[in-house]
């Protein structure tokens, strides 16, 4: 082997150690699960489902939610005009509206089905909801970090009881891919919220979906239990007990200890899965519309020096990290956008180059190295990410030490362009979830995201600028050239160094039909078992 080579064995092998070392503490955790379920965990109910989430809820606030998770269970227990089936390919479905057509490019008609009703006796679903629900992305007090996906409405102009217009300043290409039929697309009951105080935590006023939630312990399990006001498909299950693990290998333990009957797994798993699958099981590979990268914050004094980022990506091994972490089961990232989408770029990636790195940072007034903070959630995956980082930067003579937060506390590191955690973080790894349309992920990195999603505070006018075209033309080839334009920007930055666009694992009882979106979030409410 070259040298090259033998560190990245190295790294493989001591990895492999780490993880030898989780398994002594496999046989006792796994009993000590089994041990906790309660009695409901256990008991044969056909009508009855175990899934492992990958966190606990935070916000469920269609503006506001912080992670995936959150997503998935307001699916269940909200609606929208229109939503996405489960399958593996993008197409949507009426949910709450009766029709809805596109009258011109800036009006979009519609009309609710008749005596939907909210939960907790609010009445009615009506115009005037629909009109409130979208409206309060524009309104300051509300807070919302998804405010990008309504940018260019104007105002809902209400018709009568049922029926109404969504009335655009300007044409927005994502408006049937990442805005109606996704998470911005949820309604929410206006009189509810609004006594509230206008925003959604855990406890929901008002709902209208598949499931209401039933209870929910905190860091221990959310029960969804049927809607009997939901006119809609009947979902298969009476109950989804939800329970947050969010490592995947607890959740793979948990798995194997009957705690759980569907679950995500790390791709560090897949192999020795796919060779000798837990009988009775069945494991499902799917292409996610994620992105995985190690960013950097450029406001930060040691990351201000665009050669000290460059450094750090010509020194950053994405290939010990691909082998380490997901075990060779994903693909390199070449940018932003993951395979498939409009703007996907296909231009390589720099080779790694340590010595050119090390001239970089001597260049810089840093030849003798420096030391930095690299943050991450509390995930097997991600710290054997992290690990791999540590070793390949301390080779030009960056000193890595790794912070693992929680999830709940990592995903709120971003606390605002004024934010005083926010502006103190130097290094990240982190993974965020995308939809069916470019402008989905492109929006978290403009500059009135620094600090809220833009965790590297990277300002770039022109990125905005270009943001802002790639959602009122609805030219194809024109979007392709645009986005192609902004992941050049971001190359150019140093401040992004992509890692791979990770395909999901699901581990799942074989007599479980196992529901997901293409992008791989689960649809609790498509879930059901196999006749």
């Amino acid at each position: 082997l070259d040298t090259t080579g033998a560190r990245k064995m190295t790294a493989f092998s001591e990895n492999a150690l780490l993880l030898d070392r989780r398994q002594v503490l496999k046989a006792g955790l796994a009993a000590g699960l089994a041990a906790s379920m309660p009695a409901w965990a256990s008991a044969a109910d056909p009508k009855s489902i175990r899934i492992r989430l990958h966190g606990d809820i935070q916000i469920l606030d269609p503006a506001r939610w912080l992670s995936h998770p959150e997503a998935e269970v307001m699916d269940a227990i909200y609606s929208k005009l229109i939503t996405y089936q489960a399958g593996s390919e993008w197409k949507w479905e009426l949910d709450a509206a009766e029709s809805i057509e596109e009258v011109d490019a800036t009006h979009i008609k519609f009309k609710l089905k008749p005596g939907l009703m909210w939960s907790n006796d609010f009445g009615e679903i009506t115009a005037e909801d629909v009109k409130f629900s979208y409206e309060r992305y524009k309104d300051p007090k509300t807070e919302a970090s998804y405010a990008s996906d309504w940018e260019a409405l104007d105002h809902v102009e209400v018709i009568d009881k049922y029926s109404g217009v969504i009335v655009l300043k300007e044409p927005f290409a994502p408006l049937w891919t990442s805005t109606l039929p996704f998470s911005s697309g949820t309604l929410l009951c206006k009189k509810a919220v609004e006594g509230i105080g206008g925003k959604v935590n855990t406890e929901v006023p008002a709902s209208y979906g598949p499931y209401v939630i039933k209870e929910w312990t905190p860091k221990q399990r959310l029960i969804l239990a049927r809607n009997p006001a939901w006119q809609g498909a009947a979902p298969f299950y009476d109950e989804v007990v939800l329970l947050p693990i969010p490592d995947e290998k607890a959740a793979e333990i948990a798995y194997k200890a009957g705690e759980v009957e569907c679950t995500q797994v790390g791709l560090s798993s897949v192999p020795d899965l796919q060779a000798s699958p837990p009988a009775g099981s069945a494991l499902k590979l799917q292409q996610s519309l994620s992105y995985v990268w190690l960013g950097l914050n450029v406001e930060h004094e040691q990351f201000k020096d665009e050669r000290v980022r460059k450094a750090v990506s010509l020194a950053f091994d994405i290939d010990a990290v691909l082998m380490a972490a997901y075990f060779g089961v994903a693909q390199p990232a070449t940018g932003l956008i993951p395979t498939g989408l409009i703007g996907h770029r296909t231009k390589p990636v720099p080779a790694r180059d340590v010595e050119a790195a090390k001239a970089l940072l001597a260049e810089a007034g840093l030849g003798g190295g420096f030391k930095t903070t690299l943050s991450i959630e509390n995930r097997t995956d991600t710290l054997s990410a992290a690990q791999i980082i540590q070793a390949s930067l301390a080779e030009v003579g960056i000193e890595v030490e790794i912070d693992v937060q929680d999830g709940g506390a990592f995903w709120s590191l971003g606390d605002g362009a004024s934010g005083e955690r926010s502006k103190k973080l130097q290094m990240t790894y982190k993974e965020f979830t995308g939809a069916p349309d470019p402008a989905w992920s492109t929006q978290w990195f403009t500059p009135d995201q620094i600090g809220i999603w833009n965790w590297e505070r990277w300002n770039s006018p022109e990125f905005a600028e270009l943001h802002k075209q790639g959602l009122v033309e609805r030219d194809s080839a024109k979007r392709e050239e645009i986005y192609q334009k902004m992941g050049d920007l971001m190359a150019a930055s140093y401040a992004y160094n992509f890692t791979t666009y990770p395909p999901y694992a699901f581990l799942f009882k074989d007599t479980i039909e196992a529901a997901t979106l293409p992008n791989g979030w689960q649809i609790f409410r498509a879930f059901r078992a196999k006749a």
